[in-house]
């Protein structure tokens, strides 16, 4: 049985809930409370860097951390009827590229912007924080244009870098939102939002989302998702 430790609320954790989703893999979710002691101890044995998500196979005896690998892992043990990496080696490299770009160039600036909302107002970063903003919206551009033409982020197939998509523009949009200019990119997310996968995720993520420091700025619609 394979064990997947993650929070609900987590971008990185929404990019491998939603393969196992597209494949329908069973799995038991067991939701890592940092703030709690004894959980945060229990996590850290796990995986000693201490970040999420973090799957693990019973049966195969592997404890299999960050979010790319986990879904290669998948793909290859316990693979759904759609391969999340394509079987033609230059679309799978075009996968692994935008893997890299949405988690790179869209979550880690996403990441600074959230973290230093949190600190206490000294440690504040602004300067960083307005070039996160700035380096979003070229990657909002290098996005666009790519998607040109196309259904999904390297084609007609559903892949990796369509898993590292959704959860990226998610909250990129919530603090930097899409521009006019920004068309192919605003139909391509919500083409994310309609894939029940997809969808899945941010439902279940809903109740924690209090939680998120820039809950004030979320669209109303996002607080209202449902299965309908």
């Amino acid at each position: 049985m394979l064990e997947l430790h993650y929070h609900p609320l987590a971008s990185f954790c929404h990019k491998v809930l939603i393969p196992l989703y597209e494949a329908g893999t069973p799995f038991e979710a067991h939701i890592v409370d940092l703030m709690d002691p004894d959980g945060r101890a229990r996590f850290y044995q796990l995986w000693p860097v201490g970040k999420m998500p973090v799957l693990k196979d019973r049966e195969r005896g592997k404890v299999v951390p960050e979010s790319s690998i986990i879904i290669e892992y998948l793909d290859r043990h316990y693979p759904g009827a759609t391969p999340m990496l394509p079987d033609d080696p230059d679309i799978c490299l075009d996968a692994r590229l935008w893997d890299r770009i949405f988690d790179h160039y869209v979550q880690e600036h996403v990441q600074k912007i959230v973290v230093d909302r949190i600190r206490p107002e000294e440690a504040r970063d602004p300067a960083g924080v307005e070039d996160a903003r700035r380096r979003l919206a070229t990657a909002y551009d290098m996005i666009e244009k790519q998607l040109a033409g196309e259904t999904w982020i390297t084609g007609e197939a559903f892949t990796l870098a369509d898993a590292a998509a959704a959860p990226a523009l998610f909250y990129a949009g919530i603090l930097v939102p899409f521009s006019d200019r920004h068309g192919n990119l605003q139909a391509y997310f919500e083409r994310l939002l309609e894939r029940p996968s997809v969808r899945r995720v941010l439902i279940e993520a809903r109740p924690y989302f209090d939680m998120f420091p820039y809950r004030d700025q979320m669209p109303a619609r996002f607080l209202e998702l449902s299965d309908a």
